[in-house]
């Protein structure tokens, strides 16, 4: 027993204290719908103060801090990086998981355990550990650094992002060039993210003839909600097929269709006056959004008379970052950044929403990237994961990478 006892000792010991302080982060409970951002803020702000950067924390709602860090360059007149992540994350299931989702559980193997490992808690303090490591060597920026934690991404960012970015504190930050989350890529690879795509929720109302359940009624509601899934479902088989078929599309590329809801009926006996079903669509850039809405009105119309859609949720993403070689400085800093660091990526548009969509809309060139290899894809999944020697590793990327960025010249 007093073995073991030692070698447990030795082990904390030897943990990098970045790793330390990851899980430490990943102990704090913010996790929708009810986080914990006031202990996540007091935590924050003592990383800034490590750090020696300005510390400011705003509220655009109340309860909803945005935590923005500042490390002033040689030039301030120039515009400025930022280094974007999210303070909160989605809901857990803790049956499901190995060990306590927020106990930030490291196993033998270094894999660390809890929600936000991945999406995206890594990479917060992978920025701020890069920076320590930066400035600990000496070095200096020509550009200012702003490194944001902003709240609310997982359920829509209105209050977080979308609200900051117009306000007059970020206007004065005067934001050149933005870094925010992508995901673990399974390969050798990494991903990073150039656009994101076009989000629409739809809700399909379908009206007919109610009725007696035992007869065999014309035009019901529920033969007309049955010809508009088989139409949005054969449209997803299509898309499914042309992914798998074209080994050079990824998920982005293509539209994905999902049946996310089904309301109507009053009692089994009842044929229904009413029935709707609602989608979660996701287009890519390349496919114009009134393309799409017509192909929409035409499944309705093929369903019968009294078949409407409504958009619950529509936004089109059409802005799109730069990822050329010598048709963009940034880009061209990150590039060489990567290949000093002998990494790979591969370009592609993000699949699903992020804070991006907000900052590419102010005309803000931004990229997506999480400096995750070989690494299994488990944001919002139970038993989320991220091994440490993959964590401390992609510090060093964000060390290249930000300093590359921080003094890209005008």
């Amino acid at each position: 027993m007093r073995r073991r006892s030692q070698h447990r000792i030795t082990m904390a010991q030897c943990e990098h204290t970045a790793v330390t302080t990851f899980r430490e982060y990943i102990r704090i409970k913010t996790v929708q719908p009810d986080p914990d951002y006031e202990t996540c803020s007091k935590f924050l702000k003592r990383q800034g103060e490590e750090l020696g950067a300005k510390v400011h924390v705003m509220e655009c709602v109340p309860g909803k801090p945005i935590i923005i860090m500042t490390v002033e360059g040689r030039d301030p007149t120039l515009p400025s990086i930022l280094l974007n992540s999210h303070t909160d994350v989605v809901p857990v299931f803790p049956k499901h998981w190995k060990y306590d989702p927020f106990s930030g559980h490291k196993d033998e193997d270094g894999e660390i355990y809890g929600r936000g490992t991945q999406d995206m808690k890594s990479v917060g303090i992978q920025y701020l550990e890069a920076l320590k490591q930066l400035r600990c060597e000496g070095n200096t920026f020509l550009r200012t650094i702003h490194v944001s934690f902003v709240p609310d991404e997982e359920i829509g960012g209105a209050d977080g992002m979308m609200s900051f970015v117009e306000t007059d504190y970020f206007r004065e930050m005067n934001v050149g060039f933005a870094l925010d989350e992508g995901y673990a890529s399974t390969s050798e690879d990494f991903l990073v993210f150039y656009g994101e795509r076009h989000i629409y929720h739809l809700n399909v109302r379908c009206s007919g003839q109610p009725g007696h359940g035992s007869q065999f009624l014309s035009n019901t509601a529920g033969e007309k909600l049955h010809k508009v899934i088989n139409s949005f479902f054969s449209f997803r088989d299509q898309e499914e097929r042309r992914l798998r078929e074209n080994p050079d599309l990824q998920l982005g590329d293509v539209t994905t269709v999902n049946l996310t809801m089904l309301e109507g009926g009053v009692q089994f006996n009842v044929v229904p006056a009413q029935l709707s079903v609602g989608f979660d669509i996701r287009i890519p850039p390349a496919l114009d959004p009134a393309d799409f809405e017509n192909m929409v009105q035409g499944w309705c119309r093929e369903a019968g008379e009294d078949v409407v859609y409504e958009i619950c949720l529509k936004s089109v993403n059409r802005e799109l970052s730069s990822v050329v070689d010598g048709q963009s400085p940034w880009w061209d800093a990150f590039s060489q950044a990567c290949k000093i660091e002998k990494i790979t990526v591969q370009k592609q548009i993000f699949p699903a929403g992020t804070d991006s969509s907000f900052i590419r809309k102010h005309g803000i060139p931004c990229l997506g990237f999480s400096p995750m290899n070989n690494t299994e894809r488990l944001l919002h999944d139970h038993n989320e994961r991220l091994n440490e020697k993959v964590f401390l590793r992609g510090i060093q990327i964000y060390a290249s990478i930000i300093s590359a960025l921080a003094n890209c010249t005008p």
